[in-house]
């Protein structure tokens, strides 16, 4: 799978000059207040009250950010939906602060006693409390007094994707991590329209969504291993990985030791990015290593059905795959390519017309919206796909020996219907084969 790793630069200014709490953690009776802030053990991370930049309105919001990076870059915050208010002119009347409740974990509220955001967990009373620690990876946990984790930041991550942190699905209730765009940019840091995660239907691959719409789509993961290690420039290597565990499967990455800071941020305009600190002599800054999508071509569904995306020396462009050709010539040649293509010949199915071949499709990226057929060989996943005339496409790969959990070790896809949103990405990937005449 061939990521790239990009930050969305989101910036903040704090409301007053901080005063640092004593230690990493926040305890029962000790709230933390506008002008505090907690930082990490090894001083990377810091938790505390912010208000954006570029924003007319008074809101604040309890969020974390780098401790030692300028200007401020935030990673998290707990209250999107719910700014609080600043009172102004140093009025304390609807000031909010964070406690760490004895019985319901952490609990945002304003001067007002209004609830803002809690972490809305039950603990269980104990001879000694909770307590909410700020790690050095930017984690937000809370624990309970023998030390198990109740609740975490990082699996509740907004737009920022840091190391060690999951992007997932659970296999039985569907539901998993999911990156969520700001609003406006550094300006508003409410919901925005983009979002990230895994695909709840197939759990094979990862979307950006554009509300509900697909936006942009990973390359189906077969089960086996990807290039565990990715070099972006000199100095920083991303270790990534898929684990397949017993009741979920979840897409992960490390950076090596020596590594500047490096995360991926999605922007309100739809781009994964991965930015890395260039902290060095001069002017330091987030420096973009990348992005997803990097072309139009690479939009979801851009080519159209049966269309997909060809890197040509000059610039990325549709093509229709073999024995396919544009559904309107005129379109395809002014750059309109949503129609896509259509088959030069009919498929014959059954009755006297005679038996569709399928044509092996080297190099290319698996279409969307395939079925999985569960326990089958490679011979029976393709009399699966060649004994139904609906079937346009099938795709095999057995996972034996790849380390994967689950007990079904066989990936067999078939498409049932129109090809959409594939591209040409070299011989390393799984071939699939599309019926031809």
């Amino acid at each position: 799978m061939n990521w790239i790793a990009f930050n969305y630069l989101t910036t903040a200014i704090l409301l007053l000059l901080p005063a640092c709490v004593a230690d990493d953690q926040l305890v029962p009776g000790k709230p933390l207040s506008i002008g505090s802030t907690v930082i990490s053990n090894g001083g990377a991370f810091a938790l505390g009250f912010f208000s954006p930049t570029n924003s007319t309105s008074s809101n604040l919001y309890l969020g974390i950010w780098y401790n030692d990076i300028s200007p401020l870059t935030v990673v998290w915050v707990a209250n999107r939906e719910t700014p609080a208010k600043d009172g102004g002119h140093g009025s304390s009347s609807s000031a909010p602060s964070l406690t760490l409740s004895n019985s319901s974990g952490l609990v945002l509220a304003d001067g007002d006693g209004r609830f803002l955001w809690t972490t809305d967990i039950t603990i269980i009373e104990a001879s000694s409390p909770a307590v909410a620690v700020l790690m050095n990876t930017g984690n937000l946990v809370v624990r309970s007094p023998n030390g198990a984790t109740l609740w975490q930041s990082f699996d509740h991550p907004t737009d920022t994707y840091l190391p060690g942190m999951k992007i997932g699905i659970n296999y039985r209730t569907r539901a998993g991590e999911r990156l969520l765009s700001w609003n406006d940019g550094p300006g508003d840091p409410s919901p925005g329209s983009f979002s990230f995660g895994g695909d709840p239907d197939t759990f094979l691959q990862l979307f950006i969504w554009n509300q509900s719409r697909p936006y942009w789509r990973s390359p189906v993961w077969t089960g086996n291993p990807i290039p565990s290690q990715l070099m972006v420039n000199g100095t920083t290597v991303i270790y990534l990985s898929v684990v397949d565990a017993d009741d979920e499967i979840y897409l992960s990455f490390g950076i090596s030791d020596r590594a500047p800071r490096t995360r991926y941020v999605l922007t309100n305009s739809g781009k994964l990015q991965v930015l890395s600190w260039d902290g060095g002599d001069g002017a330091s800054e987030w420096s973009k290593l990348g992005e997803l999508p990097k072309y139009e071509c690479e939009h979801y569904g851009y080519c159209g059905p049966y269309g997909y995306c060809y890197y040509s020396e000059v610039a990325p462009t549709c093509e229709c795959l073999d024995g396919f050709e544009p559904r309107s010539k005129e379109e395809w040649s002014n750059g309109r390519f949503s129609r896509g293509c259509r088959r030069t010949e009919e498929l014959p199915c059954g009755g006297d017309g005679g038996d569709a071949v399928f044509l092996e499709m080297q190099g290319m990226q698996l279409p969307d919206k395939f079925v999985r057929v569960r326990n089958k060989t490679f011979h029976e996943c393709a009399a699966e796909c060649a004994g139904d005339c609906s079937c346009t496409a099938y795709a095999y790969a057995n996972l034996g020996g790849s380390g994967s959990a689950r007990k079904d070790a066989t990936r067999c896809l078939v498409w049932l219907g129109e090809l959409i949103d594939t591209q040409k990405v070299g011989p390393d990937w799984v071939p699939w084969g599309i019926a031809t005449d």
